[in-house]
């Protein structure tokens, strides 16, 4: 029996399935570990199973790094949202700032967390900025600032219509 599995047994955070809302195959992180009002950690394990997996080199390109982190802080939102009794809603990663990667690929494999801490919000206009880093085995292989707006429902209905035009 994995360690994941007995911390998952014991903890209240649901699968990611339920936490961000893309459909397989763009869930790119396996599953959340820990989740705080101002913080977030989650895991993947590099394999095929991810849609820019080069299957030649065994090999998932480092920018990449940058979706796992925009869906560690999608989890966050998911979670915070169940909480409140609804359904995690779409958000937008807005940009990011200096992603450094001290690697250009990550190994099959490869176990990598990621950790992502908010450095502020406005709930006003759902915006926040997070700074995260991913991790193997405690080096830090990336770290970057991302920008991500959650925008309200009506917002979201507006741009539905905007878009149906």
């Amino acid at each position: 029996m994995s360690v994941w599995f007995l911390v998952k047994c014991m903890s209240n955070i649901p699968a990611i399935e339920q936490l961000i809302p893309h459909d397989s195959p763009m869930i790119f992180i396996d599953h959340a570990i820990d989740i705080q009002d101002e913080s977030v950690h989650c895991q993947v394990t590099i394999g095929e199973n991810n849609p820019f997996f080069d299957t030649i080199s065994g090999t998932l390109p480092a920018y990449v790094g940058l979706e796992f982190m925009a869906q560690t802080i999608a989890a966050w939102s998911g979670f915070r949202a169940l909480q409140s009794g609804e359904k995690p809603s779409i958000g937008f990663l807005l940009g990011s700032r200096r992603y450094q990667a001290s690697c250009d690929t990550f190994a099959q494999g490869q176990l990598l967390d990621i950790y992502a801490q908010k450095v502020m919000e406005d709930h006003a206009m759902g915006m926040a900025v997070f700074s995260a880093q991913i991790e193997n085995r405690g080096e830090q292989l990336a770290q970057c600032q991302l920008n991500v707006y959650l925008p309200s429902t009506a917002t979201l209905q507006q741009m539905k219509l905007r878009s149906q035009r």
